[in-house]
């Protein structure tokens, strides 16, 4: 009885929800016709709002509301069609019309589905004996043509969430239950979706038809946003996106305490989090990455638990359990540190410096009071370069790894010390003028053998540092090749364009790209290593160029600039060939490089078994693998390289930089 009127009151909510329309406010359409004429006239690109982009504008904002293809039907698309050459005309006529008609069909298909889910999938009996498959990336997928068709996609949807339940222990009871509750926060998440969350939805459809990093923040987005420039340094030191129904993490921010604790990692999934060392875990597949967020923060030093899926073993991975202490991630926890590996090369003992920088700062606050000892990279980074001279260190590696950017000066000023002078970059305005920011101060500070260490992550002011020091072939770059984000923005606050009792919001706009002095941009393309190692990360899903909006990779004049005689072809084919030689014999490397090309094959897979043994065998596997992997040995001197501090390392790519560091140096001396 109590399952029935369970089930009754399910049913009634969800069609009273069908019957909630949002409806626009005349303030949308001041700010949708204002953006569209700030774009026109000031984004880089120089692109009309015309039915070309209209077209992309509706595909956009279609694949917002529905991404994975699992709510609409083909004929609810096909009646979207009508907008496809006019939201240009109405965006300027100050008409948002498009925005709320076709959520409007979202919201009735949303609640249809979860209707679907709550009163019948969770309650079925699934046959795990099967051999079949969940497609997790349906975006190129064709429209379900029907609700029957819908029906299947969903029931392997809930199959493949029970049996990860199953397989994590769950009783039969307990798998119902959680997914019940999962798919009534589902609801609630819509429930509380407003007219300004649509909008904001639709104006960035538009801004981002410009280029990904064009923004619409709502009034409620930009209060969100300034308060996190303050709060978001206090709980664990990560960034969080959605990915499907999955919070994801996109980035750990250096010297937080996810990063100390080396127990989560970029593009693992957060699948529940719990407060304190004793508190039940929540389930938030599917919830909004704000609460998310609010769950995850809290005050220092404070507990909270997470249950994650690593990004290792992809979507169809074996949950786990860390836990983090909640702390304030201090600007000096982020500033640049230095380290000094020992090592024995032909007999000659070699000190190695290491520079770790996770980002380019600069305390303006400190420096705007005239305080003489304000932080910034260039003096961090200077005076530890001054203690590792004292330490008698014979080269330095500055790792610029996982490094997102940040100021632009400090990135110009940091080159500097390492050339004696002449251009670091060229920034080009939307009016095609060009500016060239250089070095001036007409020496060098540290002229010794230099490494750069880069990944997919490092961005922004580390490729405009890395590219200045590849080009004037001052040193050499070691990894992976940047992310390539080679454009500038500019956050424009709307009121001064509009006069309304209603809040405003905000624009962020492109107006301005990075050129190298070779003229060539880092959009796109990024710095390409002298010494490439393997990646996991494909530049199409992890970079720049996983946008199709992205602005293009292009030249322009080169800026005059004196090479350096330090690093030549001959010794970077010299470097690569035993680089290529290691990755025969060395086992760290070797064990590497396999390990880099199953990471790559997981993050590829997105196809996930719905059989019980299969998934089972393919967990034990992963588990299997991850306590050989502690089990394994490091290198000894009978494998060609003497026993000294990097053997202790588990670091391989910082590894591989030193081994790189001391091949200079022994090329050097020799």
């Amino acid at each position: 009885m109590i399952a029935l009127l369970l089930t009754a009151s399910v049913q009634v909510f969800a069609s009273r929800q069908d019957t909630l329309e949002l409806k626009s406010k005349p303030v949308y359409g001041k700010e949708a016709r204002t953006i569209s004429y700030i774009l026109d006239h000031n984004h880089y690109r120089k692109i009309q709002l015309n039915d070309s982009l209209s077209s992309v504008i509706l595909d956009r904002y279609i694949q917002e509301l529905d991404n994975n293809r699992t709510y609409f039907l083909d004929s609810d698309v096909k009646s979207f069609e009508k907008y496809r050459k006019s939201i240009d005309d109405l965006t300027r006529t100050e008409n948002v019309t498009p925005a709320f008609e076709i959520y409007t069909v979202f919201r009735k298909r949303y609640f249809e589905r979860m209707n679907y889910v709550l009163n019948t999938l969770i309650n079925a009996e699934h046959n795990y004996a099967i051999n079949e498959f969940y497609e997790t990336n349906r975006e190129k997928e064709p429209w379900a043509k029907n609700s029957k068709e819908l029906n299947e996609i969903w029931r392997k949807v809930i199959k493949s969430q029970a049996l990860s339940l199953k397989l994590a222990g769950k009783k039969p009871e307990e798998i119902k239950e959680t997914l019940k509750k999962r798919f009534e926060r589902f609801e609630k998440s819509v429930v509380q979706f407003n007219s300004e969350d649509v909008f904001s939805l639709y104006m960035n459809s538009i801004t981002e038809a410009y280029d990904p990093h064009t923004n619409y923040f709502s009034p409620k987005a930009s209060d969100l946003f300034k308060q996190s420039m303050s709060l978001s340094l206090e709980g664990i030191g990560a960034q969080l996106q959605t990915e499907n129904d999955y919070t994801k993490v996109a980035r750990v921010m250096p010297g937080g305490p996810a990063d100390k604790s080396g127990l989560l990692h970029n593009n693992d999934f957060i699948t529940g989090v719990a407060q304190g060392t004793e508190g039940s875990m929540v389930d938030v597949i599917g919830w909004r990455i704000d609460d998310v967020v609010k769950l995850i923060k809290g005050p220092k030093g404070t507990v909270v638990r997470l249950q994650i899926i690593p990004g290792a073993t992809g979507i169809g991975g074996a949950t786990q359990e860390i836990v983090l202490v909640r702390d304030k991630v201090k600007l000096e926890d982020q500033a640049a540190k230095k380290s000094v590996i020992n090592y024995q090369s032909d007999g000659k003992e070699q000190k190695l410096g290491v520079i770790t920088l996770p980002s380019f700062y600069m305390d303006y606050e400190a420096y705007q009071r005239g305080d003489n000892d304000y932080r910034s990279t260039t003096r961090d980074v200077k005076k530890l370069i001054g203690e590792l001279k004292a330490e008698g260190v014979d080269g330095i590696v500055m790792d610029l790894r996982n490094n997102g950017g940040g100021s632009l000066p400090e990135a110009v000023d940091l080159t500097g010390l390492f050339i004696k002078d002449g251009p670091v970059v060229q920034v080009k305005s939307s009016t095609n003028r060009v500016d060239v920011l250089p070095d001036d101060d007409n020496g060098v500070f540290y002229s010794g053998p230099l490494v750069v260490l880069t990944n997919r992550f490092s961005a922004s002011a580390s490729e405009i540092f890395a590219g200045a020091i590849q080009d004037y072939q001052r040193g050499v770059i070691v990894g992976e090749t940047t992310y390539g984000k080679g454009t500038v923005q500019s956050v424009i606050d709307l009121k001064k364009f509009i006069n309304d009792k209603e809040p405003i919001g905000e624009l962020k706009v492109t107006f301005q790209k990075f050129y190298r002095v070779t003229g060539s941009s880092t959009q796109h393309k990024g710095v390409t290593p002298d010494v490439l190692l393997p990646s996991a990360l494909d530049a199409s899903q992890y970079g720049e160029s996983a946008s199709p909006s992205a602005l293009p990779w292009d030249v322009i004049k080169a800026a005059a600039f004196q090479r350096n005689n330090d690093i030549n072809e001959k010794l970077i084919a010299k470097l690569n060939k035993s680089y290529q030689d290691r990755s025969k014999f060395d086992t760290n490397l070797k064990k590497y490089i396999q390990d880099t090309e199953e990471l790559k094959k997981n993050l590829s897979e997105t196809k996930i078994s719905l059989n019980e043994t299969v998934r089972k065998k393919e967990m034990e596997e992963t588990d299997k693998k991850k306590a050989q992997a502690k089990l394994d040995t490091k290198l000894t001197s009978k494998e060609g390289l003497p026993v000294n501090d990097l053997q202790k390392m588990d670091d391989e790519v910082l590894r591989e930089g030193l081994l790189i560091l001391s091949e200079i140096l022994t090329k050097r001396i020799g």
